[in-house]
């Protein structure tokens, strides 16, 4: 069975899109249409801009959401996947490459998002660290003893966990990490944090958006972040959507559920190539490769 998987933030690149812009009459439609869709020319950014500019949550989230989706778009009959999956941000995109919501709704929803995240960093002072060489539970028992907001936010794979709160706890935790025997406990340059109760604004802002978006049930089920089940009922896959903001990403365990659901091959579509990686390095079996 094929699956198709959807990066998050942090697969930026500068120049990202620049050839598919330049690649056919259909891509370039549908990259002016996100210029109109978010009143500035994303496009500029994305192909000329600086690293600076790409690393604003507000580009950030509908550059890479934009160059997925056009990518997936793009490949019509050939795009027949058996089940999809996005990690973060790339849920979004996931679902409007699955049919489960408009191109158009699902870059609002995107920027929506993007600019209830960016604010909520703004009003608490909050970041990330990627914990490397420690098993999950360790990592939620370390966190729980932490001093302040510090939780688990990404189970990338196993041994590699990102966790999130506010700045004085993580860098607590990261002592704590390292005095555990923690390969790495590796501080990352981020905006704010990411899953973790310190997106409750956010989260509450993006609730009214995704109930007014129109839903449909996607061609295959779509793993969700939350609790790396299948799903299909356009209901439960907006209630999740919501929820994903305070919760932690489970990629490690959606890749365990897919391959046990028969996942074969893992096709990663947008920029870099993380996710090919992440899947790659547990799962030899498989086959993975990437469209970009």
């Amino acid at each position: 069975m094929k699956s198709y998987v959807f990066p998050g933030q942090g697969a930026q690149f500068v120049g990202m899109g620049k050839d598919l812009y330049a690649g056919n009459e259909q891509t370039k439609v549908l990259f002016e249409k996100a210029n109109e869709v978010l009143g500035f020319r994303i496009t500029d950014l994305m192909f000329d801009g600086t690293e600076e500019d790409l690393k604003q949550t507000r580009v950030t989230q509908p550059a890479v959401f934009l160059h997925s989706v056009v990518l997936a778009l793009t490949m019509g009959n050939d795009f027949q996947p058996d089940m999809v999956a996005g990690h973060s941000l790339g849920e979004f995109s996931a679902l409007v490459a699955a049919g489960a919501l408009p191109f158009e709704q699902g870059l609002k929803l995107v920027e929506a998002r993007a600019l209830a995240m960016q604010k909520a960093c703004e009003a608490a002072p909050s970041t990330m660290a990627a914990i490397i060489g420690m098993e999950d539970e360790k990592v939620e028992e370390i966190c729980a003893g932490i001093d302040g907001v510090c939780v688990a936010a990404n189970y990338n794979c196993p041994g590699q966990v990102v966790i999130s709160g506010e700045i004085a706890a993580i860098n607590a935790a990261c002592e704590a990490f390292k005095a555990a025997g923690a390969r790495r406990a590796l501080p990352l340059k981020v905006g704010g944090a990411f899953h973790s109760p310190l997106m409750e604004p956010a989260r509450a802002e993006l609730a009214a958006a995704i109930a007014a978006a129109d839903f449909a049930a996607p061609r295959c089920p779509i793993y969700q972040d939350v609790d790396a089940l299948p799903h299909t009922d356009p209901e439960e896959i907006k209630a999740n959507l919501v929820k994903q903001l305070t919760a932690p990403v489970r990629w490690s365990q959606i890749m365990a559920r897919m391959v046990a659901d028969g996942m074969t091959e893992a096709i990663e579509v947008g920029p870099g190539k993380v996710l090919q990686g992440l899947i790659g390095r547990t799962y030899r079996d498989i086959t993975v490769s990437g469209i970009q």
